[in-house]
């Protein structure tokens, strides 16, 4: 499914009315956690952000396991696995998956994004290993980088069970996107000896730049989003002195180098027409196709930031159909 939003001052979707609530109450919360000195009230943040502890009995056909890569900088993966491919022998897909919050906020085992990614493992079915990386603005970029980087070099020497690393794809929402376009862009050039990526997928990317885009002028109040927030974000995790045209933000602007000659794999990018980040998401997609690499763009026009994540909207269903489409038929 693909189009055109219809976004503009004021525009609204139809959302139920719980959840409209349920996002007034996170933007409320989040815009009292983020500080006017730059730093983040962690401690606010940490009564809504519930946590999901790690299961081995399976709980909607999935157990989940925490496993640790460098415990100086809390460096860790859950593992989720789908109960009926482990049990009948198989080895799925993996899909390594980095988690959103605009590099401030949430962690692997948030409760939003342990039932994210257990739907993922048991729908899709995939071997789902959701990275627990550093966060701004206490660790800047390329800490979230370097974190998603050696999670793919540790898993290349420590194959998680029931898994092909043969069939291997990155993949990330919102800020997690960046991140994984930028390891996967990384790990373009490094030599595994085991896993092999297949496929990228960022899922409405978090990206950006000086310039305003018209998306950003005009979807106003959207859920989860804002221009205002982005900007806060952009500065708590790029490097000290950094405007929004560094290449970690702004992938195709005037500080940019040439892309061209790295090789990325296939591209699957989803995109909502009430997502303020919208216009740059597009300037992603546009910009990797005239540097070469094979990209296929989804657009939902009346998805918000995050509708993945709720499963009663219709538009996370036909996101969940795409996404395994991607790993299993390309």
């Amino acid at each position: 499914m693909s189009g055109t939003a219809c976004g503009s001052a004021g525009a609204s979707p139809d959302l139920p009315w719980m959840l409209r609530l349920s996002f007034t109450i996170t933007n409320t919360i989040i815009d009292a956690c983020l500080r006017r000195d730059g730093t983040v009230n962690r401690r606010l943040f940490s009564f809504v952000d519930l946590k999901s502890p790690p299961s081995a009995k399976p709980a909607n056909g999935v157990t989940t396991s925490d496993t640790t890569v460098d415990p100086s900088r809390n460096l860790w993966f859950r593992l989720f696995l789908p109960t009926e491919s482990a049990n009948a022998g198989e080895n799925v897909p993996v899909v390594v998956y980095f988690h959103g919050g605009g590099f401030v906020f949430l962690t692997a085992d948030s409760k939003p994004f342990d039932d994210f990614c257990r739907r993922l493992s048991r729908d899709l079915p995939a071997a789902v290993v959701s990275v627990n990386y550093r966060l701004a603005p206490e660790h800047r970029c390329p800490s979230q980088y370097d974190d998603g980087f050696d999670v793919l070099k540790f898993i290349d020497e420590n194959p998680p069970p029931n898994s092909d690393l043969s069939r291997c794809f990155i993949a990330g929402d919102s800020a997690g996107g960046n991140i994984a376009h930028h390891v996967a862009a990384r790990a373009s050039k490094f030599k595994f000896r085991n896993l092999k990526i297949r496929g990228l997928i960022p899922i409405q990317p978090y990206f950006g730049g000086e310039e305003r885009t018209a998306s950003e002028i005009q979807v106003v109040g959207a859920p989860i989003v804002s221009v205002e927030r982005a900007d806060w974000c952009w500065k708590a995790f790029l490097p000290e002195g950094s405007d929004r045209d560094h290449p970690a933000a702004n992938l195709f602007g005037p500080k940019s180098g040439d892309m061209s000659g790295l090789k990325i794999p296939k591209c699957l990018v989803f995109i909502g027409g009430f997502d303020p980040l919208k216009d740059w998401q597009k300037k992603y997609c546009e910009g990797m196709k005239k540097n070469g690499k094979k990209l296929k763009m989804i657009e939902y026009p009346k998805a918000i930031h995050s509708f993945y994540m709720v499963p009663e909207l219709p538009e996370s269903r036909l996101f969940i159909n795409e996404f395994r489409n991607f790993i299993y038929f390309g």
